[in-house]
């Protein structure tokens, strides 16, 4: 089979959903700051808790012609159809989603909502576009698998079986974006990534959360018995791999993203707390490890992901450049740099920007 080949040049006006969080404000940078996108980007964000246009101000003052802001939520359609009118939407990457577990079992509502409704809306603007509108890309996750044994690796053609109201919420979107692609033939590709990690990763995840309670002094929290495995992958990778998938991958295909590094909690925990005995030592002198304090697992936590990327490599050449050390590495170098940041995200003052700003 071979991909599509495409021309980022195409690409003039494309909607970056959920741009201020995590994996959306590094793949915009990604973009502006490469020189392969000539285009513009319109960023497109609720500033939900997790949303932090601070992680984008140098972006938008460096890149004026060619950044734009929508303080917006992809659930009300007919702002969404406003701004895709507004600023000619050509194509869409779209990351916004609610996405933490824990936060799902609590309130699955909002995961409805935003994931389910709000790719829909999303998918109805752009059908709507016909003969204007040239890829929708969809970003999702490997949880929506389930879960696997002590063996094995999720490929693309895996059946569904989500465990979580957040894996759930998301295998319905994946099914509406792939059922626009049979149905109306609407363009698109998906991509399902294991667990990304790296710089402006909001502090509720398990990586920023050790780091900070590490420098903290405070516990450190591992569910169960620590041995859950996870597949990482950092951040700009991920992107990368995004971009290529935008690029050259085969209109209505799915793509596995991994970063071929399979780690148990415990070992991630311990890990951070090594790296930072090194280059940071506590003031008393204690190692970090002593932090480590094992809590009840949470509901229908899934014991094993692992993603099998073979398709993504094979047909379009892409592989991780990181390696789970390496990224790590510059991780907790990154948190102990961004001491600004960290204090407005602790002390809610980024919020109160926002409201400053933009309104509640």
């Amino acid at each position: 089979m071979m991909a599509d080949k495409r021309s980022s040049a195409e690409l003039e006006n494309l909607l970056v959903t959920g741009g201020c969080g995590f994996i959306g404000s590094n793949f915009i940078r990604r973009l502006l700051e490469g020189a392969d996108f000539t285009g513009r980007i319109i960023n497109v964000d609720k500033l939900t808790y997790a949303g932090n246009p601070e992680n984008l101000a140098d972006i938008a003052k460096n890149f004026p012609q060619r950044y734009v802001f929508q303080k917006a939520d992809i659930c009300d359609a007919a702002l969404m159809e406003n701004i895709f009118q507004k600023y000619e939407v050509d194509a869409v990457c779209h990351f916004a989603a609610e996405s933490h577990v824990d936060r799902s079992i609590k309130n699955p509502e909002s995961f409805i909502q935003t994931n389910i409704v709000g790719t829909f809306n999303l998918l109805e603007i752009a059908k709507a576009r016909a003969g204007q509108f040239k890829l929708f890309h969809h970003v999702s996750t490997d949880e929506v698998y389930g879960s696997l044994g002590p063996t094995g690796l999720f490929l693309e053609d895996n059946p569904y079986r989500p465990n979580s109201p957040y894996s759930a919420s998301k295998a319905a979107s994946d099914h509406l974006v792939r059922a626009y692609y049979k149905t109306f033939d609407l363009p698109v590709t998906i991509s399902n990534c294991s667990n990304n990690y790296g710089p402006y990763q909001f502090p509720e995840k398990l990586i920023p959360l050790v780091i900070l309670n590490a420098l903290a002094g405070k516990s450190l929290p591992v569910y169960g018995d620590g041995k859950n495995v996870r597949d990482w992958l950092y951040v700009t990778d991920h992107c990368d791999a995004i971009w290529t998938i935008m690029n050259c991958g085969k209109k209505g295909e799915t793509y596995n993203i991994g970063g071929n590094a399979e780690m148990e909690n415990i070992k991630i925990v311990e890990l951070i707390c090594d790296i930072l005995d090194e280059i940071s030592p506590a003031g008393n002198g204690n190692a970090r490890r002593e932090l480590i304090a094992f809590v009840k697992d949470r509901p229908g936590h899934d014991r094993r992901y692992a993603i099998d990327f073979t398709k993504l490599r094979q047909e379009l050449g892409w592989k991780p450049q990181e390696s789970f050390l390496t990224g790590l590495k510059k991780t907790v170098q990154w948190y102990l740099n961004q001491k600004k940041w960290v204090e407005n995200i602790k002390t809610g003052a980024y919020q109160k920007w926002i409201a400053d700003q933009y309104g509640n």
